[in-house]
């Protein structure tokens, strides 16, 4: 096999692990997904060789003579799957001259588009190959910072927050949840709920009351399970006394209960008046869940911090509508933040194979889906040629390739002044935190930090002013020190 159909075997089986990986929770391949790699490989090879030969026979005479210097250059017209194919098709009017377009079949121009993405795809992978250094002075585009380690010993850090002590509460997906107090062991809490720990399920997000200095509530989320091996994504309220909770209630039990373990959500944060507003992923279920206003999944919910509905939330008097829908049309949205500012929330979430979005979040809105989206199915297969349709939002930025983004903050504050304004997301896939610079509520570059220091889980501005953010495998969590205040 030449080394190019390896890279290609490779790639393609990338994309067909992204149930784990890009889902994106599971780094390691399943014996069913090595097996399901070796029964395709043959179709495989065939594919590239088939899509290869259409590159060098009708695009290498006018572009570059070898697809890997292609993907190099310059995309004026997106790298979403719709995009490449449409540029493909008809380069925006001028291939509507070349001879070729009116000969191919659609599955030729299909199989090209999957070959040049795929090449994209595995030229960003292993961009991101190299170990990286980070015990001394980093620097970024335009700042100096190091790294210090804050917690240790975790496995999955999924959600962090912080106490009016200035101590850490760090949610690990297995269940367990701690207390850390800066320079001391960390401390177990006990009274945690019972977790479904199984795929994407776990103990999740954690957030502080803005009153818990005279309430000593918090709230997390978790996978609750049932008796039949079944799970969904519910919302508690507790009072931490003490290291442990008590006069803990549900406030959100978003049924129906389901086998499936994937896009749970779940992000917590509060906006300036004191509504909750918890995210939760469609479960799996595209089909019938992000669009359907009687279900839970795919929508952003909005509670009174007692776990109430606020009466001004969009759909309390729609017929058959859970009532604390804020939004819906979501897939899988990991990362949520609000920017006192502006009076805006951003969400992040992840879509298929391409597209994950960064979005504002609207009372009322429709995010479209799955009826629209800029990514594939992890095969490779078009579930919808569709990017925009009246009624539904539009991302404020998309990731191509997808990053498998997780965790969301806007930088504030005076010790991160090249950054201040700024959104960092997490990416699980490629091990990085994107900064997003922005000019108001526009993003407007990217830069990577940190490239593959290890699976962003969470990342957050604390109240003292610093950036802190989570990996897993081994689960640590990190605090962004610039220079002037390292010690």
């Amino acid at each position: 096999m030449k080394k190019s159909i390896v890279l290609f075997v490779f790639a393609a089986f990338t994309f067909l692990t992204l149930m784990n990986a890009c889902k994106n929770e599971n780094p390691t391949a399943s014996t069913d997904d090595l097996a399901e790699m070796t029964e395709e490989e043959e179709d495989i090879d065939e594919q590239y060789l088939y899509a290869d030969n259409l590159y060098k026979e009708n695009c290498a005479s006018c572009h570059e003579k070898t697809v890997t210097k292609f993907i190099q250059r310059e995309w004026l017209h997106g790298n979403s799957w719709n995009e490449v194919n449409r540029s493909i098709r008809y380069a925006h009017t001028f291939m509507e001259k070349v001879d070729f377009v009116k000969t191919l079949p659609d599955s030729a121009f299909n199989k090209l588009t999957d070959y040049i993405l795929v090449r994209l795809e595995q030229e960003t992978i292993e961009s991101f190959a190299t170990d990286m250094d980070y015990s001394g002075t980093i620097q970024s585009d335009n700042f100096a910072f190091t790294l210090d380690t804050i917690v240790k010993g975790l496995e999955i850090p999924w959600g962090i927050d912080f106490l009016p002590s200035g101590d850490i509460l760090v949610t690990d997906r297995n269940g367990n949840f701690y207390r850390q107090k800066e320079g001391e062991e960390k401390v177990l809490i006990k009274g945690t709920p019972k977790v479904h720990y199984e795929g994407q399920g776990g103990l999740l997000d954690v957030k502080v009351h803005p009153d818990f200095a005279t309430n000593q509530t918090i709230y997390i989320s978790y996978s609750k399970p049932n008796n039949k091996k079944e799970a969904n994504t519910a919302v508690m309220m507790a009072k931490l006394v003490n290291d442990e909770l008590t006069d803990k209630k549900i406030i959100m039990d978003a049924k129906p209960y389901t086998t499936l373990k994937y896009h749970f959500g779940s992000r917590l944060e509060f906006d300036k008046e004191g509504h909750l507003y918890v995210t939760i992923g469609d479960r799996a279920n595209r089909d019938e869940n992000p669009q359907d206003l009687s279900k839970y999944p795919g929508k952003i919910h909005r509670f009174n911090a007692d776990g109430s509905i606020p009466t001004d939330n969009p759909f309390i008097d729609s017929t058959g509508a859970i009532p604390s829908i804020w939004s819906y049309g979501h897939r899988n949205p990991q990362g949520l933040v609000f920017d006192k500012a502006t009076g805006t929330m951003w969400e992040s979430e992840h879509a298929p194979r391409g597209g994950d979005e960064i979005n504002i979040i609207r009372k009322g809105a429709n995010y479209g889906w799955n009826e629209i989206s800029y990514g594939i199915n992890y095969n490779g297969t078009v579930f919808t040629n569709t990017t925009h349709k009246d009624g539904m939002e539009q991302p404020e930025f998309y990731y191509m390739p997808s990053t498998g983004t997780c965790g969301l903050a806007m930088v504030t504050g005076e010790k991160y002044p090249a950054w201040t304004g700024d959104l960092l997301a997490g990416s699980l896939r490629f091990k990085y935190i994107s900064r997003l610079k922005m000019e108001g509520q526009k993003v407007v570059g990217e830069e990577r930090l940190l490239e593959n220091i290890g699976r962003l889980r969470d990342v957050k501005m604390g109240d003292d002013g610093y950036i802190y953010f989570t990996v897993e495998n081994p689960g640590l969590v990190f605090r962004i020190m610039p220079v002037q205040d390292a010690i």
